[in-house]
């Protein structure tokens, strides 16, 4: 071998060889759940899930499953898309939490902090409004404050339970 190939040879091995610490190991991890979220709910911002294709596909199954009738599946339907509003947001908010717990440091061995909580609202709130301003240049959406509300008061209440959570543990 050539003297310049040994060198990027053991270059490459050195560089291989070193791991990420466990530490940036979790934030890591913590981040790339976060962004797949992010795209889960970009997605789900699409004319694809608009409340007309849910609804074509949701009430053949709520049909099929309980006999629901189209006026009463109607009034479900609002229910069940505000719920993965609440769902999808209150996850949200935890992925934030977790990754920004990951990447920011803490004095002692903290588990929880506001400093944490606050971004992942905010973050939250950042992430919803987007959501429904892109939503509002779509034909079959709409996009409304009241959305980015209820899509914040998820956030909010997400982060009371993890606040719960790591208090009680």
């Amino acid at each position: 071998m050539s003297r310049v190939s040994c060198e990027t040879w053991e270059f490459w091995n050195r560089r291989s060889a070193t791991r990420l610490s466990t530490d940036r190991h979790h934030a890591l991890k913590a981040w790339i759940a976060l962004v797949l979220w992010l795209i889960v709910i970009s997605i789900e911002s699409t004319a694809y899930l608009s409340a007309q294709n849910t609804s074509r596909m949701l009430y053949p199954l709520l049909h099929f499953l309980f006999g629901m009738n189209h006026a009463r599946f109607e009034h479900w339907h609002v229910y069940i898309r505000k719920g993965g509003h609440v769902f999808g947001y209150g996850l949200l908010s935890i992925l934030l939490f977790r990754a920004w717990r990951e990447t920011l440091p803490s004095v002692g061995n903290s588990k929880w902090r506001v400093q944490w909580a606050t971004i992942a609202v905010l973050g939250t709130v950042l992430v919803a409004s987007l959501d429904e301003w892109h939503q509002s240049f779509l034909p079959s959406r709409t996009g409304t404050p009241r959305d980015v509300l209820l899509d914040s008061c998820a956030g909010i209440a997400a982060q009371v339970l993890v606040f719960l959570w790591v208090t009680w543990l």
